[in-house]
């Protein structure tokens, strides 16, 4: 039996080189918490999400007193039982949002350092379905300022040349015209082969606006629209599936699995964009992965390609990792010590055990917003 001996949390805070916009909101920095797990065999294993625009030291805080306490002295390969106490313990603190985001970073860590000890790649450890590759789709089209449809279309057709065969662009900032302008550039650049999926943001508070945004892009051959609405319009967005030849995705701010069945009952989503570092780690992903099975849909998994091209790999229902071919946005590469890299529009598996990477430790001093926060028994 292994015992965790130690925890330590950290805040991290990295801006933008350039303020970049989505459909309702300007981003000018990203905040994610970090977190190690040892146990006494001396193994560590390490865990991650993002927190927000701001907010990181609310993730320490988290993690110190009200999750830690119950993992310290637990067998680390006690994984689903810790799950399930860490989750009791919070329920009066929230059951999503930054709490369930840091349930999300330490069942990472436990996993990443189990299959180290076992000294397997994550996706090898937890059963893998794909043997050496998985395929991806290029994610970017942000609003920047100055950025014409000319621009965005370049972008895209660069993804395309790099061998992507799908590729993704955010919509639902601009009004119709100049959103159809640039869906026009990108469709004609691109041509008819490549899938173009759109990527809204929850740009639309009422099912008629999103209605006539859906009616302009049906003739550019979207093959989804994610996120038209808050995450909790589940509503609206069956309603939308119901006037649109497009399917309807979402689900990358959802926590749980319980609210997950609730949008495939409601048939709300076409495609679960199911986050393992928002959702509740890898643990309930799973879960999530396994439920949508049952239901024939799949899952498209949200951001962190570092950590999602195992999960993919490990679940038959996946089919597309989303990857970010450089560290503008998703500048959390920026932290650790070994990047994925496309190939033909595909991402090759790691080789090393657990996750394949390690952090960074003079990034994490250079962006942290304070000192490791460390629990020990």
């Amino acid at each position: 039996m292994t015992r965790i001996v130690s925890i330590r949390a950290r805040g991290i805070c990295i801006p933008l080189e350039t303020p970049t916009s989505l459909s309702s909101r300007e981003v000018l920095e990203r905040h994610y918490g970090v977190v190690e797990i040892t146990g006494d065999d001396g193994v560590k294993g390490i865990g991650f999400c993002y927190v927000g625009s701001a907010g990181a030291e609310l993730f320490t805080e988290v993690v110190a007193h009200l999750l830690a306490p119950c993992l310290l002295g637990e067998d680390a390969h006690r994984v689903e039982g810790l799950w399930q106490e860490m989750y009791q313990e919070t329920l009066l603190q929230g059951r999503t949002g930054t709490v369930m985001r840091a349930i999300s970073a330490l069942d990472t860590a436990l996993w990443d350092r189990n299959s180290r000890a076992a000294g397997l790649p994550l996706y090898k450890f937890l059963g893998a379905a794909s043997e050496d590759r998985v395929p991806a789709y290029a994610s970017g089209g942000y609003y920047l300022p100055g950025k014409t449809a000319a621009a965005l279309a370049d972008e895209m057709q660069g993804y395309v040349e790099q061998g992507f065969d799908a590729i993704k662009i955010k919509v639902g900032r601009l009004n119709l015209a100049d959103e159809e302008a640039r869906l026009a550039a990108v469709r004609e650049r691109i041509g008819a082969g490549p899938l173009l999926m759109l990527d809204a943001n929850n740009a639309w508070r009422d099912l008629p606006s999103a209605q006539r945004f859906m009616r302009m892009a049906e003739k550019y051959d979207p093959y989804f629209i994610e996120e038209p609405f808050g995450p909790d319009d589940i509503a609206n967005h069956a309603r939308l599936t119901a006037l649109t030849t497009v399917p309807v995705v979402t689900g990358e701010i959802e926590a749980g699995r319980w609210r997950f069945k609730e949008l495939l009952d409601q048939g709300g989503a076409a495609i679960l964009q199911t986050d393992a570092c928002v959702c509740g780690g890898i643990t309930e992903f799973r879960r999530i992965a396994a439920l949508a099975a049952a239901y024939g849909v799949t899952l498209c998994p949200h951001w962190f390609h570092d950590l999602h091209v195992h999960l993919v790999a490990a679940t038959p229902n996946a089919r597309y990792v989303e990857f970010f071919p450089d560290d503008k946005v998703l500048n959390f590469r920026r932290l650790i010590d070994t990047q994925l890299v496309s190939e033909g529009g595909t991402l090759r598996l790691p080789t090393r055990p657990g996750l394949g990477f390690d952090f960074d430790a003079g990034r994490l001093d250079e962006y942290a917003v304070a000192p490791w926060r460390a629990t020990a028994r």
